[in-house]
């Protein structure tokens, strides 16, 4: 059972959007998934109950810190816990023990950075970070790549303790599909092509982390 954990310290960075694609992807691989959603606002999980019948369905638990390994079927393949916003490092550090892997989005932004280079430096030094036993992936989402901001906050991001894994272009798709409880990985059509293979690298890395 892989168990990923998506975390930030930063509302409003795609942490369910990451979650709900990641999601989608391993369920359309034939894998049992869940989601675990810690977080009060719940987009996650009811992301979960708007998935149409014509899809892999995804199981949405509704999560806290403690006790939300326990609610998981046996037969769970994969896992994606949904952390809530604002989480501290500490609060995150609550979470090692029980999973494989740790995917932090950040958007590019000045502000957006700025709050994240505090709260990475903290996880940098949660034992199960710093001893390797969790590796830690960054996800630069909502990229505009033929704007020079997205091209300076990307190379900003390179002074982060963790790599930057995978680079995510902005899309209204994913707003709209999520909204119909579906992923970009629920369509094989040439216009979402590309922005599957966006994913690429982080599924790649995630592979090697399980």
């Amino acid at each position: 059972m892989l168990k990923i954990l998506v975390a930030s310290s930063k509302g409003g960075c795609g942490k369910s959007t990451v979650s709900t694609n990641l999601a989608a992807h391993f369920a359309q691989a034939g894998k049992n998934t869940a989601i675990v959603d810690a977080d009060r606002q719940g987009s996650s999980f009811h992301w979960c109950q708007r998935r149409p019948e014509n899809v892999p369905g995804v199981l949405g638990i509704e999560g806290a810190r403690r006790g939300w390994a326990a609610r998981l079927p046996a037969d769970t393949q994969r896992v994606i816990v949904d952390t809530a916003a604002g989480i501290r490092a500490a609060e995150v550090g609550e979470y090692l023990d029980d999973v494989d892997a740790l995917v932090v989005p950040v958007l590019p932004s000045v502000f957006d950075l700025e709050a994240s280079t505090a709260f990475l430096a903290e996880v940098a030094e949660l034992p199960r970070i710093k001893r390797g036993k969790v590796p830690v992936a960054l996800v630069a989402n909502r990229l505009k790549p033929w704007t020079s901001n997205s091209q300076e906050q990307l190379a900003a991001m390179k002074g982060l303790p963790f790599p930057v894994v995978a680079q995510l272009r902005d899309s209204l798709g994913y707003v709209v599909l999520s909204g119909l409880g579906k992923s970009i990985f629920d369509y094989g059509s040439e216009n979402v092509r590309g922005h599957q293979e966006d994913w690429a690298p982080l599924l790649k890395w995630l592979k090697k982390a399980g």
